[in-house]
């Protein structure tokens, strides 16, 4: 048994209870926007910390993210048990604890509880974690990371410790990683450093993936060994090489750095990073508790803000009607019947809840977009055209003046021209560039900049586009296709206008909600 897997072992026997449940809270920062039933202290203390965490991220990584626009921000649902948790992810594993949806304007985490304190080891805020830290190296990285490297910084800052004088600590050991370092399938550094090798030699069983990225990952930036050879690895992945040249280059004998792996995991102290109080910077929380309507529909707008199927759809807007009927005046209730009607195909339905919710509270940023939608739906049959997606467009700029850096209404204005079959003016096509940006992490968004780039003759700009999405590990669909044209466009000439080949994008792209966490 590894020396990290007796450490867990004894950390499990301090186990906490989950907190009492009160009532429902809306918790505001620069970077979340969080709902939990709970007490107002916990739920302040729980936005504190994940605001800390954004920060000793900036600090330890020397990466600044900027603040996102309100609407951009990650939305954290604390759902309740495993149980309400395997509900909405739509998946019977025993083993979830937590997912992470990325999407443009409205990033969602769906957790268990907030507890962040004591000896506990709390699974479902180790993915909330892990999955932000993905969120910020998305945000933050503007080319495509391998993906042992990227799992692996998602684990070195996942295992953070919020200390009581304010600091954090990042860098401590993944305890939860500690079984499958020593149970699962070995996963050596050469098929870390080579994918195609890894899903050669793949089996069905559990293997250490995860384990081995992490320790790969700390060793190399923390151990005080290898100086620099991370940063000189990832300035020749940068410049094109693979992964795995990249490796033998940098690094040399790979056995002889899985030897040094070997003996790093079973040391019996490893260094991390304490980051002091005076280092971390977090901005101001605002808590609302939710009044009755907004709070009675919560649990069903965790629901629809998860992504429903056309049967989930239809019965889940019967509940929601159903609390609207007792709350007709509550915008944040009119809001999530918007939505919902939208989700069931009720265009008409939907536009009249959203302008009821509008009229009342002229903020409800949602009730925007879910006007918007359904009216580009309705657009499409439409007899006039160019009126209908003139019409559809309003709500979108209504919104774009609220809230100017909000992604969806710059996506759509490029939309409203595609859709109509006109051509997409200038600024419409640096209106998609620009919301690409803006959410790097809606791999959907990046694919259609990335065509788009590719058909203006930016081919650099659009094969840097597609690269990260090309590398995600948990969307294998638009991963493919994003390859395929990456690689069609190595033979494009810079400035030669390229509109692709209809079978490059056969594979299904799906939507880009499905979740991701789990561990991942």
């Amino acid at each position: 048994m590894s020396r990290l897997t007796m450490l867990f072992v004894a950390a499990i026997a301090f186990a906490l209870g989950a907190p009492a449940h009160a009532e429902w809270w809306e918790a505001s920062t620069d970077h979340f926007v969080i709902y939990a039933d709970d007490s107002e202290k916990d739920v302040r203390d729980f936005a504190e910390d994940l605001e800390r965490y954004h920060s000793a991220m900036e600090v330890a990584s020397g990466r600044e993210s900027g603040t996102p626009s309100p609407s951009n921000r990650v939305v954290i649902f604390v759902a309740g048990g495993q149980k309400a948790i395997r509900e909405l992810a739509g998946t019977e594993s025993r083993w979830i604890q937590g997912f992470y949806v990325p999407r443009a304007g409205g990033s969602r985490a769906f957790v268990q509880k907030i507890s962040t304190g004591g000896r506990e080891i709390n699974l479902s805020m180790i993915v909330l974690l892990h999955e932000y830290a993905h969120h910020f190296l998305i945000t933050t990285t503007p080319y495509a990371v391998p993906s042992w490297m990227n799992e692996g910084a998602a684990e070195f800052f996942a295992s953070a410790k919020f200390e009581k004088d304010g600091g954090v600590s990042v860098g401590r050991p993944a305890y939860h990683r500690s079984t499958e370092l020593a149970y699962a399938d070995r996963v050596s550094a050469e098929e870390l450093f080579d994918p195609e090798l890894y899903e050669a030699r793949k089996s069905n069983h559990y293997d250490s993936f995860y384990a081995r990225s992490w320790l790969l990952y700390h060793y190399l930036n923390l151990s005080g060994n290898r100086r620099g050879q991370i940063t000189a690895y990832m300035q020749q992945v940068v410049n094109g090489k693979s992964s795995i040249e990249a490796a033998r280059a940098v690094f040399g004998d790979l056995d002889q750095l899985d030897s040094e792996l070997d003996d790093y995991e079973n040391e019996r102290k490893i260094r991390y990073l304490p980051l002091p109080a005076e280092q971390i910077q977090t901005g101001p929380i605002s808590l609302r508790r939710l009044p009755p309507g907004e709070a009675a529909v919560l649990p069903l707008r965790m629901q629809s803000q998860r992504g429903v199927n056309d049967e989930e759809a239809a019965a889940l807007v019967v509940k929601v009607r159903a609390v609207a009927a007792q709350y007709p005046n509550d915008p944040g209730v009119l809001t999530a019947l918007a939505e919902a009607e939208y989700d069931a195909d009720n265009d008409d339905a939907a536009i009249e809840a959203a302008d009821r919710a509008i009229a009342i509270d002229p903020d409800r940023r949602n009730a925007y977009v879910q006007k918007g939608y359904a009216l580009f739906r309705k657009a499409a049959d439409a007899e006039d055209i160019e009126a209908a997606y003139d019409a559809a467009m309003r709500p979108f700029s209504a919104l774009n003046k609220i809230e100017n850096d909000h992604p969806l209404p710059l996506y759509y204005y490029y939309r409203s021209f595609v859709e109509r079959g006109a051509e997409p003016p200038e600024n419409a096509r640096r209106a998609l560039e620009r919301a690409s940006d803006l959410a790097p992490f809606d791999h959907n968004l990046a694919m259609n900049a990335g065509m788009m780039l590719a058909g203006e003759g930016y081919i650099a700009a659009a094969r840097k586009k597609l690269a990260p999405v090309a590398a995600n590990p948990h969307n294998h669909k638009i991963a493919q296709a994003a390859a395929r044209i990456r690689a069609a466009l190595e033979n494009v000439e810079e400035g030669t206008p390229w509109h692709g080949s209809s079978s490059l994008l056969t594979a299904d792209l799906g939507e880009a909600d499905e979740p991701t966490g789990d561990g991942d």
